[in-house]
């Protein structure tokens, strides 16, 4: 799975004319399923996110995560983080997960969110969305897990 975050002093998502998530201070983050992903990189890496260090302590480090500062969360499906970029000038989207198990993947990743944070708010998955944020810093970063391959 791949999340890309940011750091943001208010973002909000709006589907048809209707303001259905919104946070101050927090976390905006995009969520994407691949292919082969599991309920297992979804726990994986919403775990690195809550942990994640990315908001100024006194000294200005960022040394503190959302769960530190109890920040909101808004999360965004977003199938395109998957996109294969390497050829041509025209995205590929074959990494991505089929959307009936992307779907199954970012709601089983809300609830997990939900049971382990406070304030969470969502995007709807495959609505056209509008999302408007105020990147704080800027602060952008990519997680994302890997699956385990045989070897």
């Amino acid at each position: 799975m791949i999340t890309l975050l940011q750091r943001v002093s208010h973002a909000s998502v709006v589907v048809d004319d209707v303001r259905i998530g919104a946070i101050q201070a927090g976390l905006m983050v995009l969520v994407c399923a691949e292919r082969g992903d599991t309920e297992k990189e979804a726990d994986a890496l919403l775990s690195k996110l809550l942990s994640y260090r990315v908001f100024s302590d006194d000294a200005g480090k960022m040394n503190r995560s959302i769960r530190d500062t109890q920040g909101g969360l808004l999360l965004v499906p977003q199938f395109t983080l998957a996109a294969d970029t390497q050829s041509g000038t025209r995205p590929s989207f074959t990494p991505a997960a089929p959307p009936e198990v992307a779907k199954q993947l970012f709601d089983y990743f809300v609830a997990q969110a939900r049971t382990q944070h406070a304030q969470v708010e969502t995007g709807q998955f495959g609505a056209d969305m509008k999302v408007s944020l105020t990147n704080d810093g800027p602060v952008t970063f990519w997680l994302e897990t890997k699956k385990q391959t045989a070897s």
